[in-house]
């Protein structure tokens, strides 16, 4: 079995993997990244790339490199609730230059990450590589066995980061067990075409007791019915058409596109989970991003925390990394669970409370087909206050990371 010997050994190429290889490359550090898959292109994947991730990639140098890429910009973030066209998030509070938002394929900022770190001699990217087991030599991980397309082989380092996913086989080897939240629900992905008299930027449609999540894309719209948790099966046998009649219920400017929705074959299931890890860590061995705590699709965080867990990484890790320090001191692990830790379960606190408003009867009907004049005003004049804290919740999360400028 082939043996390679680097420092950290990264479980899986998503944000968080991608971005924790690229700063610690950047800054001297040998890194071998593992990615199960051939490539990038998943579907359904986070597709917003947030203010608080372009702010890093700024400091990074990538900013605009990253901005010369297919995207789509967006300050301002509408919801549409029975009809009633509301303005909760404008990104335009932020203090520029970071100050919106960017609708991108997540393949092609994976990509985009990938290229820069590959431009560092100390940067190995391994895909259809995907590490099964973890090897523990003095109650210490010491590094992975992985399965790849030429066979088994062996990658030591000091530090295994498992940045895998929320179905994470490393975690569940090093004895970390996630601790679950009830979602009562689950989300059904759909592409349709992009209808012509599109409305602006519109991150959800609520009504007729339903919900509709739309994200752009260059010629298309990626959409999502929320549903209650376990309840595609039942949807199914109401046929094709009572899945675009329950879309139509929200959505109903979307009838002619839904016609492009001929087979099940188009609905992907998206199973919504919330957890996390009470202790990501173990002696030689750190989970983030997915791996440490899952987040719900609910305001499409879960790039930016996984990105923030990366950077919160990078900077107190890299200098032990770079040193001839045989272990990293658990005291390290430790300060970066104790960094993230507040911020991701505030969030997800969020999130589940989100959750639980949009399933009951009450909660998707907010407000009246036709508002009063009272309420109106009252909307008006509640809504700069509902964008300066959404802006700040949403683009830049409870927490926001800055890469150490040693580092940048």
């Amino acid at each position: 079995m082939e043996t390679l010997n680097t420092t950290c050994v990264i479980a899986g190429g998503g944000p968080a993997g991608m971005m924790l290889g690229l700063i610690l490359a950047r800054n001297g550090v040998d890194v071998v990244v593992l990615e199960k898959h051939a490539d990038f292109f998943r579907d359904f994947r986070g597709d917003t790339i947030h203010p608080s991730t372009i702010g890093v990639l700024g400091e990074l140098g990538l900013r605009d490199r990253f901005l010369g890429l297919p995207h789509t910009s967006v300050s301002t973030l509408d919801v549409v609730v029975n009809g009633n066209r509301l303005h909760p998030i404008d990104f335009g509070r932020l203090a520029p230059p970071d100050d919106f938002l960017v609708l991108a394929p997540q393949w092609d900022f994976l990509n985009f990450l990938a290229g820069e770190a590959a431009k560092h001699p100390n940067f190995r990217l391994l895909m259809e590589t995907e590490a099964t087991e973890l090897i523990w030599e003095d109650g210490a991980v010491r590094g992975v066995v992985a399965q790849g397309s030429d066979g088994r082989l062996e990658v030591r380092g000091r530090l295994v980061v498992s940045a895998d996913g929320r179905a994470s086989v490393l975690r569940a080897r090093a004895g970390l067990r996630p601790r679950g939240f009830g979602v009562p629900i689950d989300v059904l992905w759909f592409r349709i075409p992009k209808p012509e008299d599109l409305a602006p930027h519109t991150l959800a449609y609520v009504g007729g007791g339903g919900m509709v999540v739309t994200i752009e894309r260059d010629d298309y719209v990626q959409a999502g019915l929320i549903i209650a948790k376990g309840g595609f099966e039942a949807l199914q046998l109401g046929g094709l058409e009572a899945f675009r009649q329950a879309v139509l219920d929200a959505a109903p400017h979307l009838r002619s596109a839904l016609e492009t929705v001929t087979d099940w074959d188009q609905v992907k299931l998206l199973s919504v989970q919330i957890d996390r890890l009470p202790r990501w860590y173990r002696r030689g061995f750190l989970a983030i991003g997915d791996s440490a705590h899952a987040m719900s699709p609910a305001f499409g965080v879960g790039v930016n925390y996984a990105v923030q867990d990366a950077v919160a990484t990078a900077n107190a890790l890299t200098a032990t990394l770079r040193s001839s320090e045989e272990t990293v001191d658990l005291r390290l692990l430790d300060g970066i669970q104790r960094r993230r830790m507040p911020a991701v379960a505030a969030m997800q606190r969020i999130q589940l409370a989100a959750h639980r408003t949009i399933t009951r009867p009450e909660g998707v009907r907010l407000l009246p087909e036709s508002l009063p004049t009272a309420v109106r005003l009252a909307i008006a004049a509640g809504t700069p206050l509902v964008q300066q804290v959404s802006s700040r919740l949403i683009g830049r999360g409870l927490r926001p990371e800055s890469v150490s400028p040693e580092l940048r």
